[in-house]
């Protein structure tokens, strides 16, 4: 690979580290009238509902990215242990990697210290008007369950910040899935990206699933970031710990 190759990847792995996350049209009862005000409202009441009900949980997450340009393809996996504890926060363990190591290096060891890092600031990175400009974009089913959209734009360029569409849970306000774009474009190679995820709801908590970034370069190439998050084993928090603890989200 020529230099020039290798700084267009290298700006390919800024962006599809970014955290990080399609409409149905099964048959759901038509969720409650409600405003985008009150959605985020019920949001934030049912997150410190559940913040304290995980007292850890663990999954083996299988990451994987392929870099096709240039007269160039480039493939890495990784499996990776992940931990959330209610007392420390997020953890990750390196289980097992292949393929390129500058992928390995660039890409997915930093979308799994991107993730590390937004997770010690929940109130930077929440679905709230002080972080977006909401606003009511109609409803929808995910899984068969009624969802409410909110499209969303970030009043900041912040880090971890971004912009798109939002399902919400009509019923339990979480979020279901998201289709959306960092706040910020990390470097002036890349033209374009999109993010989507999907969550799996176990128990009575909601939990990422799945998470597939497309990165755009400017002069040309693709690379794509998929992540699957695994079947979550998780250790309930004993009814006399669950206080405020930090969400597991």
């Amino acid at each position: 690979m020529n230099l020039r190759s290798t700084k267009l990847l290298l700006a390919c792995a800024l962006l599809c580290a970014a955290p990080i996350a399609s409409g149905e049209n099964a048959a759901a009862a038509s969720p409650p009238s409600l405003t985008a005000a009150q959605i985020v409202e019920q949001i934030a009441q049912h997150d410190r509902a559940r913040a304290g009900e995980i007292k850890q949980y663990k999954a083996l997450r299988h990451y994987a990215v392929d870099y096709s340009g240039f007269s160039a393809r480039l493939a890495a996996r990784m499996d990776v242990e992940a931990t959330y504890s209610a007392a420390t926060g997020k953890s990750f363990r390196i289980v097992s990697q292949s393929g390129s190591k500058l992928l390995c290096e660039k890409v997915l060891k930093r979308a799994i210290d991107s993730e590390a890092e937004a997770s010690h600031d929940k109130a930077a990175t929440a679905l709230n008007e002080k972080n977006y400009r909401i606003q009511f974009a109609g409803t929808d089913t995910v899984g068969g369950r009624p969802a409410y959209i909110l499209a969303v734009e970030p009043l900041t360029d912040g880090k971890f910040l971004f912009r798109g569409k939002v399902w919400i849970d009509a019923e339990d306000f979480a979020i279901a899935k998201m289709e959306t774009q960092p706040a910020k474009n990390p470097s002036f190679w890349i033209s374009h990206v999109s993010i989507q995820s999907t969550s799996v709801k176990i128990g009575s908590l909601w939990l990422t699933a799945h998470l597939r970034s497309e990165t755009k370069v400017r002069l040309g190439g693709t690379a794509i970031l998929t992540i699957d998050y695994g079947k979550y084993t998780i250790v309930p928090q004993p009814a006399s710990y669950a206080s405020a603890t930090p969400a597991a989200n």
